[in-house]
């Protein structure tokens, strides 16, 4: 199936710019919230300082509460950006009581494991909270799909509560980044300009810049390396043109061998961070929806 034409064009107003030929493309924009979402700002204390949160409640009584890390390679990302606020007001209005973190990035002499540190700080806090439902998990996009994979590690490996679900939407959560084969490699070139490509040197730049190195990693940096027996269900979104597609279908053959229950949507058409563009696909958000409110674990589809 080919790039969806509005990824298509906005890829290619990102390689534009990065050769020099054209002006870089304005950031996406989050569509307002939709009718019968309530958005709150909260703050709470962490390790390294307070950590800002924003809510989002249905006008109805919530049947999950959601913890939300948005993605940007450890490095980039706000709560503003549609990956953070469409994604957590769309589940919102889908039933589900969503909290953003606005964890801290890897800048400015910020690495490993300040990021997790401030996302496991929000899980406990989220965990306590006594005016919640029961059923609670813990979802993020790309990087802050590891981030929130390993704050329920670090839950297991406490003896803490751990979630109810995971939503993972093309996580990274490998290093190196596993090759993909023949097929998948030539689709990738076929579809992706170089601009939108996670190369072999990106992705070890984003390691280095995360954890400092790019040897003897701790395992929950890159949560692919950990000991994954033991989590609750896990439901995968993945991008069809998408270099780090492999992480994730490398996660989930992991998740079943370790008799972890995971179901996996794979978004036709779509190239990563497809959750930062409303305009495109809205089968991933539905995917989610249904694992997290309707709480179901037999899902496993793909988009047509």
């Amino acid at each position: 199936m080919p790039l969806d034409q509005h990824h298509a064009e906005r890829l290619a107003a990102r390689e534009r710019f990065l050769t020099g030929a054209g002006p870089e493309p304005a950031p996406p924009v989050s569509p307002p919230a939709p009718a019968g979402v309530v958005i709150g700002e909260i703050s709470i204390p962490g390790p390294h300082g307070p950590i800002s949160l924003r809510t989002y409640r249905p006008d109805r009584r919530p049947a999950a509460a959601l913890l939300w890390a948005h993605g940007g390679g450890f490095r980039h990302g706000t709560l503003d950006m549609p990956e953070a606020d469409w994604v957590s007001a769309t589940l919102a209005a889908a039933g589900a009581y969503v909290v953003s973190v606005d964890y801290r990035l890897a800048v400015g002499g910020v690495r490993y494991p300040v990021p997790l540190d401030d996302v496991h700080a929000a899980w406990l806090w989220l965990v306590a909270a006594v005016d919640l439902p029961a059923r609670r998990a813990i979802g993020g996009a790309s990087a802050g799909a590891a981030l929130a994979l390993a704050a329920a590690l670090r839950a297991r490996d406490a003896g803490l509560p751990v979630p109810d679900a995971l939503l993972l939407a093309y996580p990274f959560t490998h290093f190196p980044n596993p090759a993909a084969d023949a097929e998948l490699a030539a689709s990738l070139s076929a579809s992706l300009p170089p601009g939108a490509r996670f190369t072999a040197a990106g992705v070890e730049d984003m390691v280095r810049n995360y954890v400092g190195r790019i040897t003897d990693l701790p395992p929950d940096a890159l949560p692919g390396a950990a000991r994954l027996t033991g989590l609750p269900p896990v439901h995968l979104v993945l991008s069809e043109y998408d270099d780090l597609r492999t992480s994730g279908e490398l996660l989930a053959r992991q998740l079943a061998s370790c008799d972890v229950a995971v179901s996996c949507y794979l978004a036709r058409g779509m190239p990563h961070g497809h959750l930062n563009q409303p305009a495109g696909e809205t089968g991933s958000l539905a995917f989610f929806a249904s694992a997290l409110v309707e709480n179901r674990v037999d899902l496993d589809v793909e988009a047509h």
